[in-house]
């Protein structure tokens, strides 16, 4: 009975898979965000088409919004942007992270 207590664990090991891709937090695989070129946002209106637009020009998988005086996290994500608007909605900056 001590011998299969002893070997149970590593039958069990052996019974589990791991996925071929295991996700990693603040990782999408095959997205990264990049920011450049996205200035000719700013100014625009915060609507979702825009957000749309933002997260394929930057090639993110994760849009956050940012409105005044919203509190954020402070994780990076590599895979996230986040378009901080103003008081009028339109969209004042773009970040990665």
């Amino acid at each position: 009975m001590r011998k299969l207590v002893l070997a149970a664990p590593a039958l069990l090991a052996a019974c589990s898979t791991a996925p071929a891709e295991s996700p990693v937090h603040g990782v999408t695989p095959g997205h990264r965000c990049e920011a450049p070129g996205t200035d000719r946002f700013t100014g625009q209106p915060g609507t979702s088409e825009t957000g749309a637009a933002i997260m394929q020009a930057t090639h993110a998988a994760v849009l956050r919004w940012a409105p005044p005086g919203y509190m954020l996290t402070m994780d990076y994500r590599e895979d996230r942007v986040t378009v901080h608007l103003g008081p009028d909605g339109n969209i004042t900056a773009i970040k990665c992270g």
